[in-house]
């Protein structure tokens, strides 16, 4: 079963890995502008795609960033998760918001990164979040069993919650990802979950906690009970990471700047934080690269193709 999900993982990948920089293709490689991926003026930031809002979403922590580097920070959302991996191997941002499957796939392709920290809601929570799985509400699909001969929503190919923790649910489950079910890749956590909803191209799909749970009801894009949750696991943290190709100095301002940086630090610089970034910062946490030792593990049960690039 593992050949079969490997084999498909990389057909998927390689058809999106076509044109896959053409978020980041303005930049110039790192070793061009000493270890900078554009210029030592500029630190261009990665994003993952998932929330619609993510540009207002992360301005808060843009602008922190920017006040205490002196530096422009470039906001740049990849088109998928793909192209955030390719970006990252060729020296094409600075910091960036990975997930944790992204950031093992790109070190693992050679990118030269490490985590800065993940992010928590609350004071003394520990790190991580939930990969849920939902259905809409009234669904006779009360278990990851009984998405068989379903049409489930993820989120992307390369997506942590939204695709390689579930489909090691559903491996677990004795289902087969690619041929037990009807994947649908819906490009966003937000979309996925919404779609679910609907009940009309997915019958069941899975998405991370917060927008299930807050964002998705805020943005309007399902009302408060529209879903049911029938099976969540535990994901580690989605890491804000910096390139290890930066100079040393750089490097040492941001992990000074952001290692335990609290949404009270960035309220004290003067910085508009707004209800969206309080829903899902406090703090950020400082971990080490073994932290994702389990998405390895994950990685090894699906024989996903994409932990290699």
């Amino acid at each position: 079963m593992k050949n079969v999900l490997t084999r498909s993982l990389a057909l998927i990948s390689g058809l999106a890995l076509a044109g896959s920089l053409a978020a980041c293709s303005s930049a110039a490689p790192a070793e061009s502008a000493e270890g900078f991926a554009q210029d030592s003026d500029t630190l261009v930031m990665g994003m993952v795609p998932d929330q619609q809002s993510v540009d207002s979403t992360w301005q808060p922590l843009v602008d922190y960033i920017a006040a205490k580097t002196g530096k422009k920070v470039e906001l740049v959302q990849s088109t998928d998760y793909a192209a955030l991996v390719e970006a990252s191997i060729a020296g094409r941002i600075d910091i960036g918001n990975f997930s944790g499957f992204t950031y093992v796939a790109a070190t693992n392709g050679g990118a030269k990164l490490a985590p800065i920290g993940v992010t928590v809601t609350e004071a003394g929570a520990e790190p991580g979040y939930e990969s849920l799985a939902v259905v809409p509400k009234g669904s006779d699909i009360k278990t990851i069993a009984d998405m068989k001969g379903r049409k489930v929503c993820f989120v992307d190919p390369g997506s942590t919650s939204g695709y390689l923790y579930p489909s090691a649910e559903l491996l677990a489950a004795g289902l087969n990802p690619e041929t037990d079910i009807t994947p649908v890749f819906a490009g966003g956590h937000d979309a996925s979950a919404q779609k679910t909803a609907q009940g009309i191209e997915c019958e069941a799909g899975f998405a991370e906690d917060a927008v299930i749970e807050t964002t998705g009801i805020a943005d309007g894009l399902f009302a408060e009970g529209d879903l049911e949750v029938i099976n969540e696991v535990t994901v580690p943290g989605a890491p804000l990471v910096m390139s290890t190709n930066l100079p040393t100095d750089v490097q040492k301002s941001l992990q000074d700047a952001l290692q335990s940086v609290t949404i009270e630090d960035i309220k004290a610089e003067g910085i508009e934080v707004p209800e969206a970034f309080e829903a899902f910062f406090y703090e950020l946490i400082p971990v080490e690269d073994s932290y994702y030792d389990s998405v390895r593990k994950v990685c090894e049960e699906t024989g996903a193709a994409q932990c290699q690039p």
